[in-house]
């Protein structure tokens, strides 16, 4: 964050939007699943989550082996389609469909998940 933070950073203004609270949790994810090492099932169990709500870069990498994770440990997995992406298109297509259909996850627009929240 302290780098990403700093003037000369094209990143800034979204690290800055993006920055966690003091009393937001913090998990550093050192691979691809942000399960694999680290204490999030843990954290997640602490809790009583029952979904998760994955969003990010690298839709057919990271955002995919996260939601695996999360369905292999009997979460709930939704990943709004507007709010991954991949450096190839296609392949951020064919991830979507992979969790849709392989790990049942809900993959409508951010909105519906807002509207959902709002309900």
């Amino acid at each position: 964050m302290e780098r990403c933070l700093e003037s000369n950073c094209r990143g800034k203004r979204v690290a800055e939007v993006l920055r966690p609270d003091e009393d937001d949790y913090f998990v550093l994810k050192p691979k691809h699943s942000g399960f694999f090492a680290t204490p999030l099932e843990l954290l997640l169990r602490h809790l009583k989550v029952q979904r998760v709500i994955l969003t990010g870069v690298a839709g057919d990498n990271c955002v995919l082996f996260t939601a695996a994770d999360a369905y292999m440990r009997n979460f709930e997995v939704s990943v709004p389609a507007d709010r991954i992406i991949s450096i190839d298109p296609q392949a951020n297509r064919s991830a979507l469909e992979h969790m849709r259909e392989t790990l049942k996850a809900d993959t409508g627009l951010s909105k519906t998940f807002i509207d959902k929240l709002a309900a």
